[in-house]
């Protein structure tokens, strides 16, 4: 078997250079989305957007207040587990702005490494050009935004994931563990990867990363929070978050869950076998539904349920065996994953799509270096349906083409093609092209 090890090349990966232009439009790039987030909170009336809420979360573990609400029907103001609101309390303790500077510092760093680990993991065994190493940062740059401007966390959990699996090829299965447990302790839905670190019997990465997820949920914030009440905190988040199903929604969010903004699985095959509103999100807007079909919401379950066996048999089947596996095989199975990670949170939002950087990557690196030419044009060609279709989402486009979901589809045309590369490797291809001569020429 091939040691994971030769899959990756440990010089891939590079630092900021200010003698190079594209590394300098990247600060520039950053300069003007930290000055989104801070300029408003200097100059302005504070930032908006999520960044309040963090800052609250902050001063309720400074002050020992509580974080959800005694009922769990009742809102949740913040709905991540606790671990994040003990990690926000030390910036908060010295004020919004500094606060604000380490959530911006933290997205710079998370967008500069998911670039270079991105590249790094290509298994292409090319080194990208400026261009090429830039290209998936530039047509991804609008979630970035939404990163920085909303204050989600989305591009540092994908820096982390990434940053797992680098380990994870290097044989550090333990720390690997530990930044995907960080991941899913941050924000749940990371944890979909154990399913994978299982079927590939990567059992020190698996076995860390249950570990170190109780450990963060629930020894972590004890000393601060105490043990009790963490335990019957991170069981509150639970109930509320995880445990919180029915027809008007889930998550606390019912009014985003089933309407347009959501483009998961879950979401859009709902508002495809049910007539749901997908305007719930604003009722100053009329009613509208979009069922192609009308069946109950258990029903609705069951047919999302054979869906996602469907899609983790089909992931199964295309993955190479065990002896059979490659640093690009690796890589292009790794994008799948990715894709399937964030189809499958039961949220989706606009920003959650900032995780198709990584597939995008392993797919340019196809077109730009596969020894193809068909190939190559083929894979541009469904980058670039991939490109028009999350084009669909800009605001001067009608919210229905989100409602049917847009970005699922171009994720699907992302994942169709790595699917494809998997199975049609070049030196299969070579070997196939011989076989044919000597057959003809017999």
């Amino acid at each position: 078997m091939t040691s994971p090890k030769s899959f990756v090349r440990s010089g891939a990966l590079r630092t900021l250079s200010l003698r190079a232009p594209l590394d300098l439009l990247f600060l520039l790039c950053c300069f003007i989305l930290a000055a989104d987030v801070l300029g408003p909170e200097i100059f302005g009336h504070g930032k908006t957007k999520d960044y309040g809420l963090w800052y609250w979360a902050g001063q309720q573990v400074l002050k020992g207040g509580p974080l959800y609400p005694g009922d769990i029907h009742q809102y949740f103001e913040f709905i991540y587990p606790p671990l994040p609101a003990i990690l926000l309390a030390v910036p908060s303790w010295f004020g919004k702005i500094a606060l604000y500077s380490v959530l911006s510092i933290l997205n710079i760093a998370a967008w500069w490494y998911t670039g270079m680990l991105s590249n790094a993991m290509t298994g292409s065994g090319r080194t990208a050009g400026p261009w090429l190493e830039a290209l998936p940062a530039l047509v991804t740059v609008t979630f970035v935004f939404d990163m920085f401007d909303l204050g989600q966390p989305n591009l540092v959990l994908l820096a982390m994931m990434l940053y797992g699996f680098w380990s994870l090829q290097h044989q550090r299965s333990w720390l690997a563990g530990f930044m995907f447990a960080l991941a899913a302790a941050i924000k749940v839905f990371p944890i979909a990867v154990l399913p994978y670190l299982v079927w590939r019997r990567n059992w020190g990465a698996a076995v860390a990363t249950v570990a170190f997820a109780g450990i963060l949920l629930y020894i972590v914030p004890a000393p601060i929070r105490g043990f009790e009440r963490n335990a019957a905190e991170v069981k509150t988040w639970y109930q509320g978050m995880v445990g919180s199903s029915s027809e008007k929604g889930f998550g606390q969010r019912d009014e985003q869950n089933w309407s347009w903004v959501n483009q998961s699985l879950i979401a859009v095959t709902h508002r495809l076998v049910r007539p749901i509103n997908y305007n719930q999100e604003d009722p100053s807007k009329p009613a509208r539904t979009m069922n192609v079909i009308d069946v109950d919401y258990r029903t609705a379950n069951w047919i999302v349920l054979a869906l996602s066996a469907l899609l983790g048999l089909g992931f199964v089947a295309v993955m190479p065996r065990q002896a059979r596996r490659t640093a690009r095989s690796d890589a292009e199975e790794l994008g799948i994953l990715f894709c399937l990670m964030t189809v499958a949170s039961p949220l989706a939002r606009q920003y959650y799509f900032m995780w198709l950087f990584f597939p995008m990557t392993v797919l340019m690196h196809r077109a730009a270096f596969d020894e193809r030419a068909n190939v190559r044009l083929g894979t541009w060609l469904a980058l670039g349906a991939a490109g028009i279709l999350m084009l669909l989402a800009l605001p001067w486009f009608p919210n229905v083409l989100q409602a049917w979901g847009n970005n699922l589809v171009a994720t699907a045309v992302l994942a169709a093609s790595l699917a494809w590369h998997i199975r049609h490797p070049p030196v299969a291809a070579g070997l196939n092209a011989a076989a044919a001569l000597k057959a003809d020429s017999s």
